[in-house]
């Protein structure tokens, strides 16, 4: 197209992410040996072999409040247009917010397998990204996904917070209090909850009663995991819930859509339980820095193995809390006596950290669905597919457990294609400028139908007051460096009595507080740094204040963003 080939052009590119395998199949930039280099500079040299004319300069950065000292004001003032084709709601709410403040436009786009769409977001002409929200994805309850599965989804989702939780989340937690015993015990005692009693108890287990010193003790810890998993917890289950059990309303408990889960007897002859332990085991051992040997992929050498374990018997327990309050967000029970544990707990730890060698660390295993080597998809596919045999549940292969588990969401370069094109056909129109609201079109596409559906982009809200009009678009200006007092009497002079002023989360006025008095002949900017309790940043020569205002009815007045210079 031609687009930043000029003398003053410049394209700008961001993105933190590295390529992957999955990455390769939506877009024509990345090759195979591309894979786990940054996705930017990949993208900015192919962009560029293309066409030589193009200025392009790669960023590896995320866009946020955490990186605006690289995305500073003058950065964001000297854009022409943002286009935009981010991957979480979070990040597109934070640049069309950014793009509001700056009123710059913004071509928003998105697919979805083979669904896409696109939103022009116009300065003055349309609404913004975030005017309006799809509605958020439900998530199965806790509860659910803890003790009663009914579909694949949610044993899938059990298997990767049980793979994080093992190898990535422990090893973690075991690292930080190796690292400061003493500053890990003050945060624990601080806490004093039962996620901090939750914490401690795990490092515990792991480097005392599940300690591994060599791969039988990972096989042994592989084993007696698949015993408490797949045996124990479903007989504790099914004691404390039996087939024939009722809810208070006297309606059978097991009833629709939950399934009476049934234990697993554990075989060496079968693959799959194998496949589990040997997975099980291999990265155990890369926890604990334990050298894996070759006889693990011999079937009939890890059998041996696995039948050296002693299993102990297990009796379920009366009095024993399952939760079954789908609105419960946390498993943990807290209790009164949780500091006096959390003591206990603490004194246990440092008498085991004692016995460790010197030096001793674990090393976190980080989830990563795309090397078919490394036995990560082979534990989760194994915790799943077991999961699902104690429930009755139909089973899914490896590849179908990596698509649900590593959240893949599927993307054809098809519909990207069609995005893209979409959205440069709207990026003419930008750059010709003097366009009306009706020539932009925002589109949804689904080729799967095939439906295309091309709309006018919505206008903004307009609040009025008296002669005045504004939109989501507008900001305030007040320059001069004034005081509250100043800023208030502008205000006035409006027609709007201003009741609080603040700033980010600071109230710096409200005239419900007789002290706040004090600061009505100070500068706003002074007030911000003293109540923020920091300076402000060196790069802005502003500062953004909310003000609530009233009309003389005493009717509440919803007004733009003001900002104060100084």
């Amino acid at each position: 197209m031609g687009v930043s080939c000029g003398s003053q052009g410049k394209l700008t590119i961001t993105d933190d992410d590295v390529i992957e395998k999955s990455n390769l199949s939506r877009q024509f930039l990345f090759r195979d040996w591309n894979i786990g280099q940054a996705k930017s500079t990949v993208a900015a040299s192919a962009a560029v072999s293309i066409n030589p004319q193009l200025k392009i300069e790669a960023l590896q950065n995320r866009v946020g409040p955490e990186t605006e000292c690289v995305f500073h004001d003058d950065f964001w003032e000297n854009l022409t247009v943002v286009i935009s084709a981010l991957d979480n709601v979070n990040a597109r709410l934070y640049v069309d917010q950014r793009c509001l403040y700056f009123q710059k436009p913004l071509l928003e786009s998105g697919t979805l397998g083979a669904k896409c769409n696109t939103q022009m977001v116009i300065p003055h002409l349309t609404e913004n990204y975030g005017a309006s929200r799809d509605p958020t994805e439900k998530q199965a309850p806790m509860c659910t996904v803890h003790s009663f599965p009914h579909n694949i989804d949610h044993c899938l989702t059990w298997a990767r917070s049980e793979f994080e939780g093992l190898l990535e989340k422990t090893p973690a937690e075991v690292n930080a209090y190796l690292s400061n015993p003493s500053e890990y015990a003050t945060a624990m005692r601080n806490a004093a909850d039962a996620q901090a009693k939750d914490n401690l108890e795990r490092i515990l287990q792991c480097l005392e009663q599940e300690k591994c010193e060599t791969f039988q003790d990972c096989v042994t810890w592989a084993r007696l995991r698949f015993e408490d998993y797949f045996v124990n917890r479903v007989k504790q289950l099914t004691f404390t819930f039996p087939e024939d059990a009722t809810t208070s309303t006297g309606a059978p408990f097991w009833s629709a859509p939950k399934r009476f889960p049934r234990p697993l007897q554990f075989s060496t002859t079968d693959p799959s339980h194998l496949q589990f332990i040997m997975a099980a085991s291999i990265l155990r051992a890369e926890t604990f820095g334990i050298p894996v040997p070759d006889w693990v992929k011999n079937t009939k050498m890890l059998a041996k193995a696995v039948e050296k374990v002693i299993v102990p018997d297990f009796q379920p327990k009366e009095g024993v809390k399952i939760e079954t309050d789908e609105k419960a967000t946390s498993l943990s029970t807290g209790s009164v006596d949780d500091a006096a544990v959390i003591n206990e707990l603490l004194f246990k730890l440092e008498r085991c950290r004692n016995n460790l060698p010197s030096g001793f660390r674990m090393k976190p295993i980080q989830f990563e669905k795309d090397d078919d080597t490394n036995y990560h998809m082979d534990l989760i596919a194994g915790l799943a597919n077991m999961r699902a045999r104690n429930y009755s549940i139909p089973e899914v292969d490896k590849l179908k457990a990596k698509f649900i588990a590593g959240r893949i969401i599927p993307a054809i370069a098809t519909s990207t294609a069609m995005a893209t094109g979409l959205v440069c056909l709207e990026l003419y129109k930008v750059l010709d400028g003097a366009h009306k609201v009706e020539d932009y079109r925002n589109t949804f596409a689904n080729l799967a139908l095939p439906l295309f559906s091309m709309a006018e982009p919505v206008p903004p809200k307009v609040m009025k007051h008296r002669d005045m009009s504004w939109t989501v678009w507008d900001r305030w200006i007040l320059r001069g460096n004034p005081t509250v007092r100043e800023l208030i009497q502008w205000l006035k002079d409006k027609g709007l009595n201003a009741y609080s002023i603040s700033y980010g989360s600071c109230l710096l006025f409200s005239n419900m507080f007789p002290r706040h008095k004090e600061r009505l002949d100070k500068k706003v900017v002074d007030v911000a740094r003293e109540i923020a309790k920091g300076d402000l940043p060196p790069y802005r020569s502003h500062l953004d204040v909310v003000v609530a205002c009233e009309d003389d009815e005493d009717n509440d007045i919803n007004i733009p963003q003001i900002s104060v210079y100084y």
